[in-house]
């Protein structure tokens, strides 16, 4: 329900303009602007979809790395993804943030998304529930929700200029409906994307004010995504508040009010919504902000992490015996260094990384685990270890950085423990700066040649012991800026290097505002491009490996380069010769157990021959120890897959996400993911709602009471056990266009051995309901369809709608 905005009224009238206009714009990267005359006080917002990252991008203030979106939407459980927004509003307020930039509830709408590993399904109904949850959780703790990007932001290619041509039915049908579910949740908050849907980029789209605000009775802020705000059209277009500031399109906006250009009317609405969103997070008069909740975050996020991973197969070899696999290969780059989250803005810098092998090594003390590599992942910048730097001006580990104007003279100094630097704001004065300097003393662990480089999109120049080693920008090809920015390409040189000798390394980088981004962002990097081993040697050392033990453990994964923030991907492939080194490893070891550390589907060509096969998502930083709770049986997988695993990417239904003269054709209309799949009558590797747990299920009844479904099952197994209830609507005689079928509801339920558990499930008439200038609930019968997945259902209910029901049309 809308929210009063009368008791804000004495505080409007005591603004000026000028106060006005300040406050519709950030008074920086992070920061909206004070206004200690009436008691406002700046409000910090920050990325946070999957763990909170504060207004700085520093190791030395880490951050909680909670599982990522996809993993959350494989849960497919309401009461997790709550405490998810717990969670990170108590990191949140311990990082002094009162705004954080999420859930992303897009859709998965091509498995080519560069960026669905930050969204939580294909499918609205579930994204809606799951999302509204985080909602939820975040907002009960005091810290404001702000679900993104609406919409129609659901791949990354031209994202500042595609325009996203969309029916009107598919808009309102899957598109906008996760949104709609935030707003029912209360949202306090809402990020405008970038891209234009039908013609109108979405900072200036009249879908801002409908249904946002007149339909669904949205009484937040429309927080635009960074720099989205193109012109004063935004203003009577309901756009709140114009990010990052302070220098904005809205910098003209006074005198455009005092010139009649722009109406001061909608200049108050703003202000108005932005003062009670300061009453909500406690940052106005005497309100303070919500007390934090008494909660165990890494405990939560090694429970999350189990619980959104899905086993896709499993021919009886888990849970593993320790007592029968007295050695286990572990096996994969990913298994010793994890991608437990992807790349972007969304990035947090964990405490810590416990990595699978390490965390396998623990749970099995017993046991011997050994380890290879098998097959290189990625040949992107590492960093430089902490333990192999010395700053040269504390004689500590890490690195000098120092920033200095046109003339030479030092502006700003500080001491960092990390040779990623990355600058969003802050201390660092980059406004007034020309160079940046880091400096440290580097000690190699090898003899011979490394490669030595740098990441960056500014021009540099790097020197060892003095003398320059590397000169020149780095070229940014086939990126967009935000890409280029968290992302930013490499030069290298190879450089001699004598164990235990240290060298002194040094780079300055030019800060000229020719990178074309904004003055106070900056990301650089000082690293060694990994070497290239023999990948067939690799790989058959790993097969050995497997061939000497009792299991092995295959863990494969995506790099940074093919899903991140910025850019789609070309293919559904596993990056480098990982198919390869699953072949070899399941050949030398059919008991073979493979594990995916990617955030969105891949191609598993080898899928029947593995012993079992868990998707793991990007998992958080405690992927590992979650990995070996299930490994070991200590917990059960509880994900079900969110979206649809293909077989082959020519087989996929939509696969388009690249624009052709900056328009990106939504021609599929409502059959999207699992709805294209069944329309198309093909079968994908593995389907919508898919997962196994460690016991067995019989789905005994269905019965409708009132307008709610009342499922019963009992876990036949030898074990507790989880599952999830899927129902889904057909109606193959419909007057109107629908797919084959449809989610509507679903429900998570435990239960021990032997016990036969009923759920209830509210079927809502709006699921059923088509949109047609209005909702409309077509009568007549819809067949429901209940079971563990969109193909398995072997329950089912033919469901009258009712006058009851039809009111709907009414909503």
């Amino acid at each position: 329900m809308r929210a009063s905005h009368a008791h804000l009224d004495h505080l409007l009238a005591a603004l000026t303009l000028d106060d006005k206009v300040k406050l519709v714009q950030g008074a920086d990267f992070w920061t909206t602007a004070p206004i200690p005359s009436i008691g406002l006080r700046a409000m910090t917002l920050s990325d946070g979809p999957a763990g909170v990252r504060g207004p700085r991008w520093d190791e030395r203030l880490p951050s909680l790395n909670l599982p990522s979106g996809s993993a959350l939407g494989a849960s497919w459980d309401e009461e997790l993804a709550e405490r998810y927004g717990v969670a990170s509003a108590v990191e949140a307020r311990r990082k002094g943030v009162d705004i954080v930039l999420g859930p992303t509830i897009n859709l998965h709408r091509s498995p080519l998304g560069g960026r669905h590993f930050e969204c939580l399904s294909e499918d609205p109904e579930l994204s809606g529930r799951i999302g509204a949850a985080y909602v939820r959780g975040l907002q009960a703790n005091g810290v404001a929700a702000t679900p993104k990007h609406y919409v129609a932001n659901d791949s990354e290619t031209d994202r500042f200029t595609v325009d996203v041509r969309v029916d009107a039915r598919a808009l309102r049908e899957l598109y906008l409906a996760p949104f709609e579910r935030a707003v029912e949740a209360g949202a306090w908050g809402m990020m405008s994307a970038y891209n234009a849907v039908n013609g109108v980029t979405m900072t200036e789209s009249d879908l801002l004010e409908s249904p946002l605000n007149d339909e669904w009775g949205f009484d937040g802020v429309v927080i635009s995504d960074w720099t989205a705000v193109r012109s004063l059209a935004a203003v009577p277009a309901a756009q709140d508040l114009a990010m990052p500031g302070p220098h904005t399109s809205w910098s003209e906006l006074g005198s455009a009010v005092r010139d009649g250009i722009v109406d001061e009317a909608d200049l108050d609405r703003k202000v108005l919504r932005i003062l009670l969103l300061a009453e909500r997070v406690g940052a106005l008069g005497d309100q303070q902000p919500a007390p934090q909740a008494a909660f165990d975050g890494v405990s939560f996020a090694r429970e999350a992490s189990a619980a959104g991973s899905v086993l896709l197969t499993n021919h009886g070899i888990l849970p593993f015996d320790p007592a029968v696999a007295r050695s286990i290969a572990v096996i994969g780059e990913p298994a010793r260094a994890p991608r437990t989250q992807g790349g972007g803005s969304a990035t947090v810098i964990p405490e810590r990384v416990i990595s699978p092998l390490d965390a396998l090594r623990a749970a099995v003390p017993d046991t011997q685990v050994r380890f290879a590599v098998g097959a290189e992942l990625s040949h992107t910048l590492m960093e430089l270890p902490l333990a192999q730097l010395t700053n040269p001006v504390t004689h500590e580990p890490g690195v000098r950085i120092s920033f200095a104007d046109a003339a030479g003279s030092e502006l700003f100094a500080d001491d960092r423990r990390s040779t990623a630097l990355v600058w969003f704001g802050g201390d660092a004065p980059l406004a007034r700066s020309a160079t940046l300097r880091v400096s440290t003393i580097f000690t190699p662990d090898t003899d011979g040649e490394i490669e030595l480089g740098f990441a960056a999109s500014n021009h540099a120049a790097m020197s060892v012991g003095g003398s320059t080693l590397i000169e020149g920008r780095p070229a940014v090809e086939g990126m967009d800026l935000g890409a280029a920015f968290l992302q930013p390409p490499v030069l290298s040189a190879h450089v001699a290097v004598r164990q235990g000798v240290p060298i002194e390394l040094s780079i300055v980088f030019s800060i000229d505002g020719d990178d074309g981004l904004p003055l106070d962002a900056l990301s650089v990097a000082l690293g060694i491009v990994p070497p290239r081993g023999d990948a067939d040697a690799l790989i058959e050392s790993a097969a050995r490996l497997a061939a000497e033990s009792d299991v092995a453990v295959v863990v494969v994964g995506t790099d940074t380069e093919v899903e991140s923030e910025g850019y789609d991907r070309s293919d559904l492939n596993l990056p480098g010769r990982q198919d390869d080194l699953v072949r070899a490893v399941i050949d030398a070891n059919p008991r073979t157990i493979v594990v995916v550390n990617a955030g969105a589907p891949v191609l598993l060509p080898w899928a029947d021959r593995a012993a079992a096969v868990i998707v793991s998502y990007f998992g958080g930083q405690e992927f590992g120890p979650a990995l070996a709770d299930i490994l070991t049986g200590t917990v059960e997988p509880g994900g079900r897959l969110p979206t649809t695993w293909p077989r082959a990417l020519e087989e996929v239904p939509v696969r388009d996400v690249v624009p052709v003269d900056g328009v990106l054709n939504y021609d599929e209309g409502i059959h999207v993911g699992y709805r294209a799949w069944l329309r198309a009558n093909t079968a994908p590797a593995f389907v919508f709602g898919h997962g196994l747990g460690y016991t067995d299920w019989s789905w005994t009844s269905v019965e409708r009471d009132g307008d709610d479904l009342v499922v019963t099952l009992a876990n036949t197994g030898r074990r507790p056990g989880k599952n999830v209830v899927q129902v889904y609507a057909e109606r193959p005689d419909s007057a109107v266009e629908r797919p084959v079928r449809w989610l509507v509801g679903f429900a998570v339920v435990t239960a021990e051995p032997a016990e036969r558990v009923a759920c209830r499930i509210a079927i809502d008439p709006r699921r059923l309901a088509h949109w047609d200038d209005g909702w409309n609930l077509e009568p007549g019968a819809f067949t429901l369809r209940i079971g563990g997945s969109v193909e398995h259902l072997p329950l089912s209910l033919t469901w009258e709608t009712t006058e009851a029901m039809k009111e709907v049309e009414d909503a």
